[in-house]
């Protein structure tokens, strides 16, 4: 019984040791914020802003993104907070997300910008082919995960241009 009871001890330490560690390695290995010189640098030329909120349908107290966002034409810049988490990507999206079951419907018509590796501010720039008027809002995901962690609208729905389709 002795060794039974030890063995759960040794198999419970290691699961949490696990999970520990899978949550503290981005924190560890996160390189180093954008400054705020660089920031303000990377935002001289905003076209549009929005707001990370913690109450979204899927955002929760382990996903969740609180902050401003400004685009450009150039860059996404992010000052906030964003919950750690390892493999968090940066999409643009034609239509506000705010649910895991949404992103994967949506996720053929977004646009997928790049990494994110810090968790209270980032600047990821935006490649030329992508058009930021063809979107309205930003999203954070975790890509190992299948997690939603949170999305930003910066235009309304109503703003986007109609693509007409030749006949």
């Amino acid at each position: 019984m002795r060794i039974f009871k030890l063995s759960i001890c040794i198999i419970l330490t290691f699961v949490l040791g696990f999970i520990s560690g899978i949550y503290a390695l981005p924190i560890i290995s996160a390189p180093n914020s954008p400054s705020m010189l660089e920031l303000a640098t990377a935002t001289q030329h905003t076209k549009y802003k929005g707001q990370f909120v913690t109450t979204l349908k899927d955002s929760d107290l382990l996903h969740f993104a609180k902050g401003d966002v400004s685009v450009s034409n150039d860059n996404i810049a992010f000052k906030g907070n964003i919950a750690p988490g390892p493999d968090y990507q940066l999409y643009l999206a034609k239509r506000f997300i705010e649910t895991e079951a949404d992103f994967h419907t949506f996720k053929g018509s977004m646009a997928h910008l790049g990494d994110i590796k810090t968790f209270d501010s980032f600047i990821v720039p935006i490649p030329d082919a992508i058009n930021i008027e063809e979107f309205n809002t930003v999203i954070i995901w975790c890509e190992s995960f299948g997690q939603f962690i949170s999305a930003a609208q910066y235009q309304s729905a109503n703003a986007l241009p109609v693509v007409k389709k030749a006949i």
